[in-house]
Protein backbone atom coordinates (compact mmCIF):
# COMPACT_ATOMS: atom_id res chain seq x y z
CA UNK A 1 0.00 0.00 0.00
CA UNK A 2 1.48 3.49 -0.91
CA UNK A 3 2.42 5.66 2.06
CA UNK A 4 0.57 8.97 2.51
CA UNK A 5 3.33 11.71 2.60
CA UNK A 6 1.35 13.65 5.18
CA UNK A 7 1.63 10.70 7.52
CA UNK A 8 5.40 11.17 7.65
CA UNK A 9 4.84 14.62 9.12
CA UNK A 10 2.47 13.23 11.77
CA UNK A 11 3.88 10.11 13.56
CA UNK A 12 0.63 9.30 15.34
CA UNK A 13 -1.20 9.31 12.00
CA UNK A 14 1.56 7.09 10.58
CA UNK A 15 1.16 4.54 13.39
CA UNK A 16 -2.61 4.53 12.85
CA UNK A 17 -2.09 3.89 9.13
CA UNK A 18 0.23 0.97 9.82
CA UNK A 19 -2.31 -0.49 12.23
CA UNK A 20 -5.11 -0.22 9.65
CA UNK A 21 -2.87 -1.85 7.05
CA UNK A 22 -2.16 -4.80 9.37
CA UNK A 23 -5.87 -5.23 10.07
CA UNK A 24 -6.70 -5.21 6.36
CA UNK A 25 -4.00 -7.76 5.58
CA UNK A 26 -5.15 -10.06 8.41
CA UNK A 27 -8.75 -9.80 7.25
CA UNK A 28 -7.77 -10.65 3.68
CA UNK A 29 -5.83 -13.69 4.88
CA UNK A 30 -8.81 -14.87 6.93
CA UNK A 31 -11.22 -14.43 4.03
CA UNK A 32 -8.83 -16.29 1.73
CA UNK A 33 -8.54 -19.19 4.16
CA UNK A 34 -12.31 -19.37 4.49
CA UNK A 35 -12.80 -19.44 0.73
CA UNK A 36 -10.16 -22.15 0.39
CA UNK A 37 -11.88 -24.29 3.04
CA UNK A 38 -15.22 -23.82 1.27
CA UNK A 39 -13.70 -24.83 -2.05
CA UNK A 40 -12.24 -28.05 -0.66
CA UNK A 41 -15.60 -29.02 0.90
CA UNK A 42 -16.56 -30.99 4.01
CA UNK A 43 -14.39 -33.99 3.16
CA UNK A 44 -11.15 -31.99 3.37
CA UNK A 45 -12.25 -30.18 6.50
CA UNK A 46 -13.14 -33.39 8.33
CA UNK A 47 -10.04 -35.15 7.02
CA UNK A 48 -7.82 -33.01 9.21
CA UNK A 49 -10.13 -33.57 12.16
CA UNK A 50 -10.00 -37.31 11.58
CA UNK A 51 -6.22 -37.32 11.36
CA UNK A 52 -5.96 -35.27 14.55
CA UNK A 53 -8.03 -37.85 16.37
CA UNK A 54 -5.31 -40.51 15.97
CA UNK A 55 -1.95 -38.74 16.17
CA UNK A 56 0.89 -40.98 15.10
CA UNK A 57 -1.40 -43.49 13.40
CA UNK A 58 0.27 -45.60 10.72
CA UNK A 59 -3.08 -46.53 9.18
CA UNK A 60 -4.09 -45.44 5.67
CA UNK A 61 -5.93 -42.13 5.46
CA UNK A 62 -9.72 -42.16 5.25
CA UNK A 63 -11.21 -41.55 1.80
CA UNK A 64 -13.91 -38.85 1.62
CA UNK A 65 -14.13 -38.81 5.43
CA UNK A 66 -17.12 -37.35 7.25
CA UNK A 67 -18.02 -36.34 10.77
CA UNK A 68 -19.39 -39.46 12.51
CA UNK A 69 -23.15 -39.52 13.06
CA UNK A 70 -22.78 -42.24 15.69
CA UNK A 71 -21.75 -40.84 19.09
CA UNK A 72 -19.30 -42.94 21.05
CA UNK A 73 -18.09 -44.83 17.99
CA UNK A 74 -14.59 -45.05 19.51
CA UNK A 75 -15.68 -45.96 23.03
CA UNK A 76 -13.87 -49.30 22.90
CA UNK A 77 -10.73 -48.01 21.17
CA UNK A 78 -10.21 -44.43 22.38
CA UNK A 79 -7.59 -45.48 24.94
CA UNK A 80 -6.31 -48.49 23.00
CA UNK A 81 -2.78 -47.38 22.10
CA UNK A 82 -2.00 -50.37 19.89
CA UNK A 83 -5.23 -49.98 17.96
CA UNK A 84 -4.75 -46.26 17.40
CA UNK A 85 -1.21 -46.83 16.15
CA UNK A 86 -2.25 -49.34 13.51
CA UNK A 87 -5.90 -48.67 12.68
CA UNK A 88 -8.24 -45.78 11.98
CA UNK A 89 -12.01 -45.28 12.17
CA UNK A 90 -13.49 -43.91 8.95
CA UNK A 91 -16.94 -42.73 7.89
CA UNK A 92 -18.30 -42.07 4.42
CA UNK A 93 -21.78 -42.09 2.90
CA UNK A 94 -22.95 -44.66 0.36
CA UNK A 95 -26.44 -44.20 -1.13
CA UNK A 96 -27.73 -42.30 1.89
CA UNK A 97 -26.19 -44.55 4.55
CA UNK A 98 -23.14 -43.34 6.44
CA UNK A 99 -20.85 -46.36 6.49
CA UNK A 100 -18.34 -46.97 9.27
CA UNK A 101 -15.23 -49.00 8.63
CA UNK A 102 -11.90 -49.54 10.36
CA UNK A 103 -8.77 -49.70 8.22
CA UNK A 104 -5.16 -50.61 8.88
CA UNK A 105 -2.05 -51.82 7.08
CA UNK A 106 -0.47 -51.08 3.73
CA UNK A 107 0.10 -54.60 2.43
CA UNK A 108 -0.55 -55.57 -1.19
CA UNK A 109 -3.32 -58.01 -0.28
CA UNK A 110 -6.68 -56.51 0.66
CA UNK A 111 -8.70 -58.34 3.31
CA UNK A 112 -12.27 -57.25 4.13
CA UNK A 113 -13.96 -58.42 7.33
CA UNK A 114 -17.78 -58.74 7.51
CA UNK A 115 -19.37 -59.29 10.90
CA UNK A 116 -22.42 -61.17 12.12
CA UNK A 117 -25.23 -60.69 14.63
CA UNK A 118 -25.40 -59.56 17.38
CA UNK A 119 -21.91 -58.23 16.87
CA UNK A 120 -20.11 -55.54 14.85
CA UNK A 121 -16.68 -54.98 13.27
CA UNK A 122 -15.36 -55.35 16.84
CA UNK A 123 -15.67 -59.14 16.75
CA UNK A 124 -12.50 -59.12 14.61
CA UNK A 125 -10.57 -56.80 16.94
CA UNK A 126 -8.60 -59.65 18.56
CA UNK A 127 -7.14 -61.01 15.32
CA UNK A 128 -6.79 -57.82 13.28
CA UNK A 129 -3.21 -56.96 14.35
CA UNK A 130 -2.07 -60.46 13.38
CA UNK A 131 -3.62 -60.02 9.93
CA UNK A 132 -1.64 -56.87 9.15
CA UNK A 133 1.66 -58.25 7.82
CA UNK A 134 1.36 -58.19 4.04
CA UNK A 135 -2.25 -57.00 4.09
CA UNK A 136 -4.49 -53.97 4.10
CA UNK A 137 -7.30 -54.87 6.52
CA UNK A 138 -10.77 -53.30 6.32
CA UNK A 139 -13.39 -54.21 8.94
CA UNK A 140 -16.84 -52.99 7.88
CA UNK A 141 -19.91 -52.20 9.96
CA UNK A 142 -22.71 -53.42 7.70
CA UNK A 143 -25.36 -50.84 6.67
CA UNK A 144 -27.57 -49.88 9.61
CA UNK A 145 -25.45 -51.87 12.06
CA UNK A 146 -22.59 -51.11 14.43
CA UNK A 147 -21.66 -47.45 14.00
CA UNK A 148 -23.02 -47.16 10.47
CA UNK A 149 -26.00 -44.80 10.43
CA UNK A 150 -29.07 -44.85 8.22
CA UNK A 151 -31.36 -47.48 6.79
CA UNK A 152 -30.86 -49.22 3.45
CA UNK A 153 -34.05 -49.91 1.49
CA UNK A 154 -33.88 -53.58 2.51
CA UNK A 155 -31.86 -55.86 4.75
CA UNK A 156 -31.62 -58.67 2.23
CA UNK A 157 -28.05 -59.85 2.05
CA UNK A 158 -28.02 -59.02 -1.66
CA UNK A 159 -28.80 -55.38 -0.83
CA UNK A 160 -26.22 -55.22 1.96
CA UNK A 161 -23.70 -56.77 -0.41
CA UNK A 162 -24.27 -53.96 -2.90
CA UNK A 163 -23.61 -51.34 -0.20
CA UNK A 164 -20.43 -53.13 0.82
CA UNK A 165 -19.36 -53.41 -2.82
CA UNK A 166 -19.93 -49.69 -3.37
CA UNK A 167 -18.08 -48.77 -0.19
CA UNK A 168 -15.04 -50.78 -1.23
CA UNK A 169 -15.20 -49.23 -4.70
CA UNK A 170 -15.37 -45.75 -3.21
CA UNK A 171 -12.30 -46.23 -1.05
CA UNK A 172 -10.32 -47.79 -3.88
CA UNK A 173 -10.60 -51.58 -3.52
CA UNK A 174 -12.42 -52.65 -6.66
CA UNK A 175 -10.95 -56.08 -7.28
CA UNK A 176 -9.16 -59.08 -5.76
CA UNK A 177 -10.45 -58.54 -2.21
CA UNK A 178 -10.10 -61.47 0.16
CA UNK A 179 -13.21 -61.70 2.31
CA UNK A 180 -13.46 -63.08 5.84
CA UNK A 181 -17.02 -63.31 7.12
CA UNK A 182 -18.91 -64.66 10.12
CA UNK A 183 -22.60 -65.40 10.68
CA UNK A 184 -24.84 -63.07 8.60
CA UNK A 185 -21.66 -61.58 7.16
CA UNK A 186 -21.37 -64.90 5.30
CA UNK A 187 -24.64 -64.21 3.51
CA UNK A 188 -23.39 -60.74 2.55
CA UNK A 189 -20.00 -62.03 1.38
CA UNK A 190 -21.55 -64.75 -0.76
CA UNK A 191 -24.03 -62.35 -2.39
CA UNK A 192 -21.22 -59.86 -3.09
CA UNK A 193 -18.95 -62.47 -4.66
CA UNK A 194 -21.81 -63.86 -6.76
CA UNK A 195 -22.85 -60.43 -8.06
CA UNK A 196 -19.50 -58.60 -8.33
CA UNK A 197 -17.12 -61.37 -9.31
CA UNK A 198 -14.05 -59.28 -10.07
CA UNK A 199 -14.09 -57.78 -6.59
CA UNK A 200 -13.81 -61.08 -4.69
CA UNK A 201 -10.59 -63.11 -4.78
CA UNK A 202 -11.83 -65.63 -2.21
CA UNK A 203 -14.28 -66.29 0.63
CA UNK A 204 -13.30 -67.46 4.10
CA UNK A 205 -16.63 -68.13 5.81
CA UNK A 206 -17.52 -68.95 9.40
CA UNK A 207 -20.51 -70.77 10.85
CA UNK A 208 -23.65 -69.77 8.96
CA UNK A 209 -26.49 -71.66 7.22
CA UNK A 210 -26.45 -70.32 3.66
CA UNK A 211 -30.02 -70.94 2.55
CA UNK A 212 -30.73 -71.41 -1.14
CA UNK A 213 -31.22 -74.26 -3.58
CA UNK A 214 -31.17 -77.14 -1.09
CA UNK A 215 -31.03 -75.69 2.42
CA UNK A 216 -34.32 -73.89 3.17
CA UNK A 217 -35.17 -71.46 5.94
CA UNK A 218 -38.02 -73.80 6.92
CA UNK A 219 -35.36 -76.48 7.57
CA UNK A 220 -33.39 -74.39 10.06
CA UNK A 221 -36.12 -72.27 11.69
CA UNK A 222 -37.16 -74.98 14.19
CA UNK A 223 -33.56 -75.57 15.27
CA UNK A 224 -33.05 -72.37 17.30
CA UNK A 225 -35.49 -70.25 19.35
CA UNK A 226 -34.08 -66.95 18.07
CA UNK A 227 -34.81 -67.89 14.44
CA UNK A 228 -38.50 -67.42 15.29
CA UNK A 229 -38.30 -64.82 18.10
CA UNK A 230 -36.36 -62.31 16.01
CA UNK A 231 -38.98 -62.46 13.26
CA UNK A 232 -41.62 -60.95 15.54
CA UNK A 233 -42.11 -57.26 14.78
CA UNK A 234 -42.37 -55.10 16.80
CA UNK A 235 -42.45 -57.60 19.67
CA UNK A 236 -38.72 -58.38 19.56
CA UNK A 237 -37.78 -54.69 19.59
CA UNK A 238 -40.30 -53.90 22.35
CA UNK A 239 -39.07 -56.67 24.62
CA UNK A 240 -35.34 -56.04 24.16
CA UNK A 241 -35.30 -52.22 24.16
CA UNK A 242 -33.81 -51.08 27.47
CA UNK A 243 -32.69 -54.65 28.21
CA UNK A 244 -29.99 -55.09 25.57
CA UNK A 245 -27.25 -56.17 27.98
CA UNK A 246 -29.57 -58.69 29.65
CA UNK A 247 -30.58 -60.09 26.26
CA UNK A 248 -27.02 -60.39 24.93
CA UNK A 249 -25.61 -61.82 28.15
CA UNK A 250 -28.26 -64.52 27.99
CA UNK A 251 -28.00 -65.10 24.24
CA UNK A 252 -24.27 -65.67 23.73
CA UNK A 253 -24.02 -68.78 25.95
CA UNK A 254 -27.01 -70.37 24.21
CA UNK A 255 -24.85 -70.65 21.07
CA UNK A 256 -21.82 -72.15 22.76
CA UNK A 257 -20.60 -75.04 24.89
CA UNK A 258 -19.16 -72.70 27.52
CA UNK A 259 -20.95 -70.40 30.00
CA UNK A 260 -19.02 -67.22 29.05
CA UNK A 261 -17.96 -67.51 25.40
CA UNK A 262 -17.88 -63.74 24.73
CA UNK A 263 -15.73 -61.62 27.09
CA UNK A 264 -17.15 -58.74 29.08
CA UNK A 265 -15.40 -56.02 27.07
CA UNK A 266 -17.02 -57.29 23.87
CA UNK A 267 -20.43 -57.53 25.53
CA UNK A 268 -20.05 -53.91 26.66
CA UNK A 269 -19.28 -52.79 23.10
CA UNK A 270 -22.15 -54.77 21.56
CA UNK A 271 -24.49 -53.46 24.26
CA UNK A 272 -23.51 -49.93 23.24
CA UNK A 273 -24.16 -50.40 19.53
CA UNK A 274 -27.36 -52.46 19.87
CA UNK A 275 -28.74 -49.91 22.30
CA UNK A 276 -28.99 -47.61 19.28
CA UNK A 277 -32.65 -48.09 18.21
CA UNK A 278 -31.86 -48.27 14.49
CA UNK A 279 -29.21 -50.94 15.10
CA UNK A 280 -31.47 -53.09 17.27
CA UNK A 281 -34.14 -52.96 14.57
CA UNK A 282 -31.64 -53.64 11.79
CA UNK A 283 -30.34 -56.69 13.63
CA UNK A 284 -33.78 -58.26 13.77
CA UNK A 285 -34.38 -57.31 10.15
CA UNK A 286 -31.48 -59.55 9.16
CA UNK A 287 -33.73 -62.47 10.13
CA UNK A 288 -36.91 -61.10 8.58
CA UNK A 289 -35.45 -61.20 5.08
CA UNK A 290 -34.27 -64.81 5.26
CA UNK A 291 -36.99 -66.10 2.94
CA UNK A 292 -36.04 -63.52 0.32
CA UNK A 293 -32.37 -64.36 0.85
CA UNK A 294 -33.25 -67.96 0.05
CA UNK A 295 -34.85 -66.93 -3.25
CA UNK A 296 -31.95 -64.61 -4.11
CA UNK A 297 -29.33 -67.24 -3.33
CA UNK A 298 -31.15 -69.90 -5.35
CA UNK A 299 -30.97 -67.61 -8.36
CA UNK A 300 -27.31 -66.69 -7.74
CA UNK A 301 -26.32 -70.35 -7.30
CA UNK A 302 -27.21 -71.01 -10.93
CA UNK A 303 -23.78 -69.56 -11.77
CA UNK A 304 -21.38 -71.32 -9.37
CA UNK A 305 -18.43 -69.47 -7.88
CA UNK A 306 -15.00 -70.51 -9.11
CA UNK A 307 -12.93 -68.59 -6.55
CA UNK A 308 -11.46 -70.43 -3.53
CA UNK A 309 -13.99 -70.86 -0.71
CA UNK A 310 -13.31 -72.21 2.77
CA UNK A 311 -15.82 -72.76 5.59
CA UNK A 312 -14.99 -73.00 9.29
CA UNK A 313 -17.73 -74.06 11.71
CA UNK A 314 -18.41 -74.77 15.33
CA UNK A 315 -17.99 -78.31 16.56
CA UNK A 316 -20.06 -80.81 14.56
CA UNK A 317 -21.70 -78.42 12.09
CA UNK A 318 -19.37 -78.71 9.11
CA UNK A 319 -21.28 -81.41 7.17
CA UNK A 320 -24.62 -79.54 7.23
CA UNK A 321 -23.27 -76.04 6.57
CA UNK A 322 -20.65 -77.03 4.02
CA UNK A 323 -23.13 -78.78 1.74
CA UNK A 324 -25.18 -75.56 1.64
CA UNK A 325 -22.11 -73.50 0.68
CA UNK A 326 -21.23 -76.02 -2.02
CA UNK A 327 -24.58 -75.31 -3.69
CA UNK A 328 -23.04 -72.01 -4.74
CA UNK A 329 -19.34 -72.93 -4.69
CA UNK A 330 -18.95 -76.64 -5.58
CA UNK A 331 -15.23 -76.73 -4.81
CA UNK A 332 -15.61 -75.23 -1.33
CA UNK A 333 -13.86 -77.03 1.50
CA UNK A 334 -14.55 -76.90 5.21
CA UNK A 335 -13.92 -78.18 8.70
CA UNK A 336 -15.08 -77.60 12.24
CA UNK A 337 -13.18 -76.60 15.38
CA UNK A 338 -13.54 -79.28 18.06
CA UNK A 339 -15.03 -77.92 21.27
CA UNK A 340 -15.89 -74.51 19.83
CA UNK A 341 -19.29 -72.88 19.73
CA UNK A 342 -20.62 -70.28 17.32
CA UNK A 343 -18.39 -67.40 18.51
CA UNK A 344 -15.26 -68.68 16.79
CA UNK A 345 -13.34 -65.40 16.91
CA UNK A 346 -13.80 -65.17 20.68
CA UNK A 347 -13.59 -68.86 21.52
CA UNK A 348 -10.84 -70.06 19.16
CA UNK A 349 -8.97 -67.05 17.71
CA UNK A 350 -5.67 -68.86 17.19
CA UNK A 351 -7.32 -71.68 15.25
CA UNK A 352 -9.15 -69.12 13.11
CA UNK A 353 -5.88 -67.27 12.42
CA UNK A 354 -4.13 -70.48 11.49
CA UNK A 355 -6.90 -71.36 9.05
CA UNK A 356 -6.97 -67.86 7.55
CA UNK A 357 -3.21 -67.76 7.00
CA UNK A 358 -3.27 -71.18 5.40
CA UNK A 359 -6.11 -70.18 3.08
CA UNK A 360 -4.89 -66.62 2.39
CA UNK A 361 -1.07 -66.62 2.58
CA UNK A 362 0.04 -63.07 3.26
CA UNK A 363 3.10 -63.36 1.01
Amino acid sequence: MPTDPSALRHPSRHRLLLLLTAVLLSTAALVGATLTASATGPARATASASAAHTPGSQAPACVDPEKPLSPGYDAATKHDTAFNKNFRHCFTTVNGVQMHYVIGGHGPRTTALLHGWPESWYEFRGIMPSLLPGRTVIAVDLPGLGDSTGNPPSYTKQTLATYTHLLLNKIGYRQDVQFIAHDFGVGVAYALAAQYRQQAAGLFLMDFPLVGKNLKFSDIQPLEWHFSFNLQQPLAEDLVTGRVKTFLTYFYPTQSHTPRPVPDNEIAEYTRVYSRPQVLHAGFELYRTWTQDQADNTRLQAAPLTIPVRLLTQDGFAPLLLSAVQDGAPAATGTDIPGAGHWLLSEAPQQVLSEVNAFYPAH
